[in-house]
């Protein structure tokens, strides 16, 4: 008999049935789409912020002890310190090699140009660096910054000519037009470059000529190395423990060593890049990290907060929809009482039918929620973004705690209804 009347209860009454599907419905859709890219977004804002320079630079051991006044830097040695290109490749051969999205060599050295000093810098453009398992792997300045355009082509690392890039306002202030060639002094000798590109938004290489660093190495007559390389590391959000280890690795037990050393905090892959490499010192930049980990937490607690008014209106809507209900239903409640039912059955029997059209809801809700959240990240990253199933049992118990919650709130108002005047319309 129970059976029944809850059957004929979720049969009953399609209109409420179709508000209260609606409510569930559109709440967790919100929720699940929020979630969803609330999840995904540290992941992908890394990657696009990853499109615009680096997070790590790698310098020999000394280097690193530069003081920054201002925006000069003040170096307490004379001489350059180098590393070894060939030894390039142990960048990438670390626990979090996978995070390593692009890294490239940097070199200058000042040259003359019509007795105006310039400076000339050596990168990799797209060079081919085998690493452990990938002997195909490809790196350089192009992956360092994919989102820069140029007019005419990057430098080719195999060319023997000396090609270079410039930016379109050291082009103008040169008086320099693509396909140009030019001379430049460096140690009393005269060099040719060829201008194969220009580009735009060069931001701070405006002021560099770029050449490959093979080149520049030949042309200095010197054997392969570099001054600094810069690293592009996917990361994760800086905690209070990867700041405690950026500060004094040495404070946390072994337990938070572990923790730091497994998790892709930008300070962390800096450490192990520099444990792998010897008489090599990587840092991370930490303006860079803290401004990535500062958008993406506010980006997090926003969508943090329009998950928590999502929760709140639903659950208002929903114990607004059960309390109708219960209200036009209140003979029927009044009947059950007069024939032995307690106030736990009555209970069940509304919270059972809010369960279960909520739970559907909820699935449908979801699913609909993934490609809300997949329209938002096509909108935004011009990619979609992982689809996190957790989700779905997280939507489908905050479902079933509203219908539950607004049953119970709905029906303990009528527990303690006279049965007689319910029944005779007095109520």
């Amino acid at each position: 008999m129970f059976i029944n009347i809850v059957k004929n209860s979720i049969l009953g009454n399609k209109t409420q049935k179709i508000l209260s599907f609606s409510t569930i419905f559109l709440a967790t859709l919100l929720l699940s789409c929020m979630l969803n890219i609330t999840l995904g977004v540290g992941n992908e804002l890394g990657k696009e912020l990853r499109n615009y320079g680096a997070n790590i630079v790698v310098l020999p051991q000394g280097a690193s002890l530069n003081i920054e006044v201002g925006d000069k830097s003040i170096k307490p040695f004379a001489n350059k310190t180098y590393l070894e290109l060939k030894d390039l490749y142990k960048i990438k051969e670390i626990f979090w090699r996978n995070n390593i999205a692009a890294f490239a060599p940097f070199k200058e050295e000042n040259a003359l140009f019509s007795s105006r000093e310039i400076a000339l810098l050596g990168t990799y453009f797209d060079k081919n660096i085998p690493i452990d398992g990938e002997s195909d792997y490809r790196t350089g300045f192009i992956n360092l910054y994919p989102v820069w355009q140029i007019d005419g082509r990057w430098v080719d690392d195999l060319s023997k000519d000396y090609e270079v890039n410039m930016s379109k306002e050291l082009a103008s202030s040169l008086n320099l037009k693509l396909n140009d060639e030019f001379s430049v002094l460096i140690n009393n000798e005269n060099i040719k470059l060829k201008l194969v590109g220009i580009i735009k938004n060069a931001s701070e290489y405006q002021n560099k000529i770029l050449i490959n660093i093979d080149n520049l190495n030949k042309i200095l007559k010197q054997d392969g190395n570099y001054e600094r390389a810069q690293v592009s590391a996917l990361t994760i959000p800086e905690s209070d423990l990867s700041q405690r280890a950026r500060k004094d690795k040495d404070s946390l037990n072994s337990l938070e060593y572990d923790k730091w050393y497994c998790t892709a905090y930008v300070s962390s892959i800096a450490f192990q890049i520099e444990e792998n490499y010897a008489g090599a010192s990587a840092k991370a930049l930490s303006k860079v990290a803290d401004a990535e980990s500062s958008i993406v937490k506010k980006i997090q607690s926003l969508m943090s907060l329009i998950f928590i008014i999502c929760l709140v209106v639903a659950s208002v809507a929903m114990a607004s929809l059960i309390n109708s209900d219960v209200f036009r239903r209140q003979k029927e409640i009044g009947l059950l009482k007069a024939l032995g039912a307690n106030n736990f059955q009555i209970y069940l029997i509304f919270a059972i039918d809010c369960l279960i059209v909520s739970l559907i809801a909820s699935v449908f809700g979801s699913t609909f929620g993934f490609f809300l959240s997949d329209l938002i990240a096509l909108k935004i990253f011009l990619h979609t973004i992982n689809y996190n199933f957790i989700i779905y049992p997280i939507c489908m118990l905050i479902a079933a705690i509203i219908s539950l919650l607004g049953a119970l709130l709905a029906t303990k108002n009528y527990a303690n209804m006279q049965i007689v005047e319910v029944l005779y319309g007095r109520k």
